[in-house]
């Protein structure tokens, strides 16, 4: 996912500020009552706030691979089965998703 200019401007600003965006640049800044004092980020934070997040979002992403593998598993009857049968599939498929997606 790319984190877009709305994202930045939220993050800095507060999700009530009111803002228009023409052709990437900010139009019609307006800030709510209860915000009063938030000034208009200018290009220079935007461009540093986008790339914070952008690197927060992309840090994350081995976590968003294991989820989406975790997921594909019946981890409680796995559970079960391994209890009943004595073994260790559901902890071997997790340390495999965990090998497959270190965190880095």
């Amino acid at each position: 996912m790319e984190i877009r200019l709305v994202d930045a401007i939220k993050s800095l600003a507060g999700s009530t500020t009111a803002f228009e965006i023409t052709d990437g640049l900010i139009t019609n800044w307006d800030y709510a009552e209860v915000q009063t004092n938030v000034a208009q980020p200018t290009a220079e934070a935007l461009a540093t706030e986008l790339t914070r997040l952008q690197a927060a979002y992309d840090a994350l992403e081995y976590s968003r691979l294991r989820k989406a593998k975790y997921d594909l598993l019946n981890q409680f009857e796995m559970r079960f089965d391994d209890q009943a049968n004595s073994t260790t599939t559901w902890v071997d498929a997790i340390n495999a998703i965990k090998a497959a997606h270190p965190k880095p």
